[in-house]
């Protein structure tokens, strides 16, 4: 006899975690099922921390969500009786006009945010770790600062499993097959059936979602740690969590040392090299590690001591790098919770509910017009041939 549940979870890392540990919490029979154990390292969702931040630089829309994911972590970590979620500050390093500055003053000004505007000499005085150009500001949101990604998917799971949810690891899952009384999921070991399935398996998604497969592109990252030259300025007390802009060189971001391993480093989408996500991470090379030591020597002369550890792991991105939470054109029994083009995990506590929303009743009233199909076909559309 097949089981059924009213709701399947496909992927349980980030989102699909959430979502499940949302849905169990509201009374709903549910099932996770994974490919592999939690929180593995071809996840997107491992590495000891991940930024999170209110003044949004992509497009103040994110706002309204961020707020909603604030609150949300802040129930995780009741619930759990654990710390997910550490305020530092956020530094938004760059000149005046770039990106990252202009865009967080904007989302700022538009959500009446707390921000602090450093210039050069007032860096120096309050985080001696950063290196600044004299055309160069520093905004700083107060607020921002860091999650323990690891911590959270436990956490999540725990939380599901402790409600109620059937929890499936190391188990693949091969196909969805939408019926007249369901869907039915087939993994390598079992069939199931739901009610309605949400689909979220990160870097393998364009295998379960064929409108994906040419859209949904999996790359390497790499991040570095390193133990500081001076550890004084560099704990979190005295260095806030940053992201610089750096021109055609791209942004990066970086952490103070909350870990024996020191202080961590990496570009965003790095040398967006795709990868295959059914292989190994690729290892890190001499380019990566050269990338990485070159900028921290410049930029966190102070941090820049000797580097200890560096690993690889994978975003997934979509053309337009926004993410993709909807209804799957054609059948609203099916959920598509899309990577989340590298900057997704601090919403993760958000895009749960909005994942067990779509699931329940096939809306939300939190902002995700911008996140859809349509969205999507729409950005393809109008970029250039």
């Amino acid at each position: 006899m097949t089981a059924h549940f009213d709701v399947a979870i496909v992927g349980l890392g980030a989102v699909g975690s959430a979502a499940i540990s949302h849905l169990s919490a509201r009374g709903v029979k549910t099932i996770g099922i994974d490919a592999y154990y939690p929180a593995h390292a071809l996840s997107s969702s491992h590495g000891d921390s991940r930024l999170i931040r209110l003044g949004y630089f992509e497009d103040p829309s994110y706002v309204p969500l961020l707020q909603r994911a604030y609150a949300n972590w802040r129930v995780l970590e009741t619930r759990l009786r654990e710390d997910i979620l550490t305020i530092t500050g956020v530094l938004q390093i760059g000149k005046p006009d770039s990106k990252i500055v202009s865009g967080t003053r904007k989302s700022c000004n538009l959500h009446d945010l707390p921000v602090d505007t450093l210039d050069p000499d007032e860096m120096r005085r309050r985080f001696p770790v950063f290196a600044l150009d004299e055309d160069e500001i520093a905004l700083l949101d107060p607020q921002g600062g860091y999650l323990k990604p690891e911590a959270a998917v436990m956490g999540y799971l725990k939380l599901a499993a402790s409600d109620g949810a059937a929890l499936h690891f190391g188990e693949k899952v091969t196909a969805i097959e939408p019926g007249d009384n369901g869907v039915t999921v087939v993994s390598d070991t079992g069939r199931y059936s739901a009610g309605k399935v949400i689909v979220a398996t990160g870097s393998w998604i364009g295998e379960l979602v064929p409108a994906l497969r040419d859209h949904a592109v999996p790359i390497k990252q790499v991040v570095s740690w390193y133990q500081p030259v001076d550890g004084f300025v560099t704990t979190p007390q005295r260095m806030p969590v940053f992201i610089r802009d750096e021109g055609e060189n791209g942004s990066f971001f970086g952490f103070p040392s909350i870990g024996i391993d020191g202080v961590k480093v990496g570009r965003h989408a790095h040398f967006r090299e795709p990868i295959d996500p059914n292989q190994p991470n690729p290892p890190v090379n001499e380019r990566d590690t050269h990338l990485l030591d070159s900028f921290i020597r410049r930029r966190l002369p102070a941090a820049a001591g000797v580097r200890v550890r560096s690993t690889t792991c994978r975003y997934t991105m979509l053309p337009s790098e926004d993410f993709l939470l909807d209804l799957l054109p054609g059948d609203k029994r099916i959920v598509v919770a899309s990577p989340c083009s590298g900057h997704g995990f601090k919403f993760t506590s958000v895009i749960g509910e909005i994942l067990a929303d779509l699931a329940l009743d096939g809306d939300t009233d939190l902002p995700i017009g911008a996140f859809s199909f349509e969205a999507m076909e729409r950005f393809l559309g109008a970029r250039p041939a």
